[in-house]
């Protein structure tokens, strides 16, 4: 308003000051005449006056035009540098502002949509079973992991008979290398410039799950880049969600195994043969190279018991390895009550539990897998098993011979299986499954026992890892089920108890 004035003000002092000089102009031009103006020459002395003032007023009006654009000019002028005096002045509207262009004096106050999008994902990650378990009605709740490498993908969703190891192709290649990509960046933003930095060659495997309702929940595992004892194995841990949107990190841990022992419980009732070669196995990957492991070995009757015990004591001799049990049953074969003795037979504080059968062939990687996805009140670990096909079937009847054992252990789509419907498998700590007050004992002989405690897990607070794992395979072996058995035993819910109580003899190596 006070600019708007001034501008008046000079437009009419402009106006006042033509005018003057105007009549000014016009009496000097009467006196420089020098002659009277008699009355008989008014009407001709008007004309002549007339043809002077018009001539001078067309003069001065384009004076006046010019000094008007000049004004327009600069008002203009103003205007832009007072725009952007105000700009550099002044706040930018915040995101939660709407302005409306054209209607003056209107805002609309909305969330912030920054604010919102956050709150969305918060949401969807506690929603999600990413950072605790969530409670399920029912065991085919659970979604399982696919385990992947950087060429490999051990996919769990098709299931039987159909593909079981992929190569990363196409999106599912593009989604997984973004994903490392932004692991590794988190990873580095945690060291010094100056040292080492983590790179694809670092990482070492991960697993991946899908849920309809809240993304992509991701584990990513890198080794150690830093010098430390031997007894320290840190391995760096990456989970990272995809809400079906941008990424974000979840948690970067280090998980210390080194000094995680695994009591390996072993229910057995004779068929000494396929434990020889389990004793062999386990020699030559837990007493060669693991050494943290614990085997607890419960035997059924005194038919074959002495086998058994040879057996152990060979390898306690030849090895020097003394962290062997052997638990004697005096009862009829029940595999959840040879798992619950073994668990109750371990005195030495709390351990991870490795709960195994005599067919089962394991791989050390799968060892340090059973360490790292379990966590203790938080978090227990059912590997997907490989099982593999009659051999005889597999190689004989296409002209091959049938090889060794460790050259039979193969994941494709003709040697074998995902067990995606087995639960006997599990890693977890004794003092979770204690908590759960373990397995239901009512039931006899194989199988149930294992699916009713997978049902507690899956029902409580326990995050559930469930995940193809291509380091634990069943080798295939004939089955027997007897007709006389009732028909709860086949369901799993037998109502009646089985056992009674026995004297349990144990022996150390």
């Amino acid at each position: 308003m006070p600019r708007f004035l001034l501008l008046l003000f000079l437009l009419s002092a402009l106006t006042m000051l033509f005018v003057a000089k105007c009549g000014l102009h016009i009496d000097l031009e009467s006196s420089q005449t020098g002659l009277p103006i008699p009355d008989h020459d008014h009407i001709k002395s008007r004309g002549l006056f007339s043809d002077v003032i018009e001539e001078t007023e067309k003069k001065y009006q384009n004076k006046i035009d010019e000094l008007q654009e000049k004004i327009t000019a600069l008002e203009k002028s103003i205007r832009d540098q007072t725009t952007k005096m105000q700009n550099v002045s002044s706040p930018k509207p915040s995101p939660s502002e709407i302005i409306i262009e054209g209607v003056s004096d209107v805002t609309f106050n909305q969330v912030n949509v920054s604010n919102e999008m956050q709150q969305y994902f918060e949401g969807k990650l506690k929603a999600a079973e990413i950072l605790h378990g969530v409670e399920m009605k029912s065991e085919y709740e659970i979604t399982a992991f696919n385990r992947f490498t950087i060429n490999r993908i051990y996919l769990v969703d098709p299931g039987l008979g159909k593909r079981v190891v992929e190569k990363p192709i196409g999106l599912k290649r593009r989604d997984l290398h973004e994903v490392l990509t932004f692991a590794i960046n988190i990873l580095n933003k945690q060291r010094p410039m100056e040292s080492k930095q983590f790179s694809f060659s670092d990482f070492v495997e991960g697993i991946y799950r899908t849920y309809a309702t809240s993304g992509t929940h991701y584990e990513l595992f890198f080794r150690n880049l830093d010098f430390l004892t031997d007894k320290s194995r840190y391995t760096n841990r990456v989970v990272i969600m995809r809400p079906f949107g941008p990424l974000f990190s979840v948690s970067t841990t280090q998980v210390n195994t080194g000094q995680e022992w695994i009591n390996l419980i072993l229910p057995l009732k004779n068929r000494l043969d396929s434990f020889m070669q389990f004793m062999t196995r386990f020699e030559e990957t837990v007493i060669a190279k693991d050494k943290r492991v614990f085997l607890t070995v419960v035997y059924f009757g005194n038919e074959g018991l002495m086998g058994a015990k040879n057996i152990m004591s060979a390898t306690a001799k030849n090895t020097g390895y003394k962290h062997l049990r052997l638990v004697n049953l005096n009862e009829d074969f029940s595999r959840g009550r040879g798992l619950q003795v073994g668990v109750q037979n371990w005195k030495n504080g709390d351990v991870i539990l490795f709960l195994c059968d005599v067919d089962i062939v394991f791989s050390l990687e799968f060892l340090e897998r059973c360490r790292l996805n379990t966590e203790r009140t938080k978090k227990v670990y059912y590997p997907i098993v490989f099982s593999l096909y009659n051999p005889k079937v597999v190689y004989t009847l296409q002209g091959y011979p049938i090889p060794q054992e460790k050259d039979q252990l193969v994941i494709s789509k003709q040697t074998g299986f995902w067990r995606d419907f087995g639960y006997g498998m599990t890693c977890q700590y004794r003092s979770d499954f204690l908590m759960t007050k373990g397995f239901d004992e009512t039931f006899n002989g194989w199988g149930g026992e294992d699916v009713a405690l997978y049902k507690k897990y899956v029902r409580s607070h326990y995050m559930v890892m469930r995940a193809t794992d291509p380091g634990i395979f069943h080798l295939w072996h004939e089955k027997y089920c007897d007709p006389k058995l009732p028909t709860e035993h086949y369901e799993g819910a037998s109502d009646q108890k089985h056992y009674q109580k026995h004297l349990i003899h144990s022996l150390d190596f």
